[in-house]
């Protein structure tokens, strides 16, 4: 295995590999290990030599937890691929490097079922299904995090010596906490997961071809544009409300909609268009799309345009909604905030979105509103590490920039914006009947400051709610000496 320093033509080239632009890391040289052996190697020898570890797989951290100028060691796990099915362990075993797209495709040739994971194929399994990830099939399947059985970590123990583990869900199994750790307890804070081994709950993996969810014979999307120039206040809060509604009547999960996803795009006024994104599997796919917009995009009495098209499973999964990925974006710099919802936006916070959306800023920024909830809320809040189980939405302002010139107007505006959505709660959506924190796979330092949280509510009970004080049992078990840590990092039980 090499050493990747920044005199190696390679060097450049995996410093880049980061979608947020924002932050930038020079570590004194990367790894690229194959195999658990080599990851094992590659910790020992920074922890060795007192130099910082971080870890990355496919890049998309939304704050600068990998592309840390005082990270020294950079453990890359993109050439660790493998995707197989696993009979000792009667479940599919899935390395941390595999991309998401890539997860797709061989899960799908290779025995037609599926695992519920993010919306971008790009994104690397390492880090996403460890914050429980969420995507366009939740609301049908669940989280990615509810079919895992077990992880292979490596971490380094009181002594200073790095070694791998395995935990599994089991009830019998002496690490058993660690795997729940791993349902939803974040990246970067217990070690460097190096394969993933998944499986539905309540199946025996006995049979892979029924170990996960079989896939759909395909799926219908749905693409609704309204010009920004149509709309006035009212309109947009009709939009808005009828939007919400739906999603507070059919998150439950004995649903008929529970096949149907959609994302609303309230883009700024900037970008010309309002727009809604969804999509539906199952045979009634179109008659469900239908009545969805009778109920969402009818009321608001403005004329959309409509596009709906129907593709095979894996072709849709491998490049869905491509102009959401599209190529063009690479030195953008993103900020993003999210927040979950258990009840749909008041008219106060309707009339806050107005005013920052048609705010007079040169600025492109997004208020996104995913539906939420289905088959996500029939596991209990501490069944997993995930611990928002009986939400409708989630939110987020998005705002991104490519030069410098953007970045203090698009901060300003984009983190003015979310504190104003909560005034009530000290500018942060704190557990309460409306609100219920945030997702860790969509992090926000933000959330730390008293700048930006004058809730009094800490950063890690937004994410983690009363799931932290396990999560820190964990941490003190398995990274005793806090070699694996970031701004939102689990703090160690004392």
């Amino acid at each position: 295995m090499e050493k990747i320093t920044p005199n190696d033509i390679r060097y450049s080239d995996l410093v880049s590999k980061r979608f947020n632009k924002r932050f930038t890391g020079k570590p004194e040289y990367i790894r690229l290990p194959t195999s658990t052996n080599e990851v094992v190697a590659a910790l020992q020898e920074a922890v060795s030599s007192k130099r910082r570890p971080v870890v990355r797989s496919g890049g998309h951290c939304l704050e600068g937890f990998v592309s840390d100028p005082t990270a020294q060691v950079l453990i890359d796990m993109s050439l660790m691929t493998s995707v197989a099915y696993d009979a000792d362990k009667s479940a599919f075993a899935v390395e941390a490097g595999v991309t998401v797209g890539e997860m797709y495709r061989r899960l799908f040739l290779g025995w037609g079922v599926l695992l519920p994971a993010g919306e971008h194929p790009g994104i690397g399994m390492g880090g996403h299904v460890l914050g429980g990830a969420f995507g366009f099939i939740c609301r049908e399947y669940g989280l990615a995090a509810d079919y895992l059985y077990g992880i292979e970590l490596v971490t380094v123990d009181a002594s200073g010596k790095a070694y791998s583990v395995i935990a599994t869900r089991e009830d019998n199994d002496p690490n058993r906490e660690l795997w729940w750790a791993h349902t939803g307890g974040g990246g970067g804070n217990f070690g460097i997961v190096t394969r993933y081994w998944l499986r539905s709950p309540g199946s025996d993996g006995a049979d892979p071809y029924t170990a996960l969810p079989k896939a759909p014979a395909s799926v219908t999307t749905f693409r609704i544009g309204w010009e920004w120039k149509d709309f006035d206040e009212i309109s947009f809060s009709r939009l808005v409300q009828s939007f919400g509604a739906w999603c507070l009547e059919h998150s439950k999960p004995d649903s008929p909609y529970i096949q149907l996803f959609a994302i609303l795009f309230l883009n700024h006024r900037n970008i010309g268009k309002l727009e809604i994104k969804g999509l539906c599997t199952g045979e009634h796919a179109t008659r469900l799309i239908n009545e969805y917009l009778t109920a969402v995009a009818a009321p608001v009495g403005v004329a959309y345009t409509q596009q709906i098209e129907v593709s095979p499973w894996l072709q849709f999964a491998l490049n869905p909604f491509p102009e959401l990925f599209m190529p063009g974006v690479d030195n953008v710099q993103v900020k993003v905030k999210d927040s979950f919802f258990r009840k749909p936006f008041t008219d106060s916070q309707i009339a806050t979105a107005y005013k920052y959306l048609t705010a007079n800023l040169p600025i492109g920024g997004v208020l996104g509103m995913a539906t939420y909830g289905g088959k996500v809320n029939t596991v209990g809040p501490n069944a997993t590490a995930s611990a928002q189980r009986d939400c409708i939405m989630d939110v987020a302002c998005n705002t991104g920039w490519v030069d410098e010139l953007g970045a203090g107007p698009s901060l300003d505006w984009v983190c003015n914006f979310y504190k104003d959505l909560f005034p009530g709660s000290g500018g942060v959506p704190v557990p309460n009947e409306q609100t219920d924190g945030a997702m860790i796979n969509h992090p926000d330092t933000d959330l730390a400051t008293d700048e930006w949280n004058r809730s009094g509510v800490p950063w890690y009970t937004l994410y983690y709610k009363d799931n932290y004080p396990r999560l820190q049992q964990v941490k003190a078990r398995w990274d005793p000496l806090n070699i694996f840590y970031h701004a939102l990092s689990i703090q160690a039980a004392r």
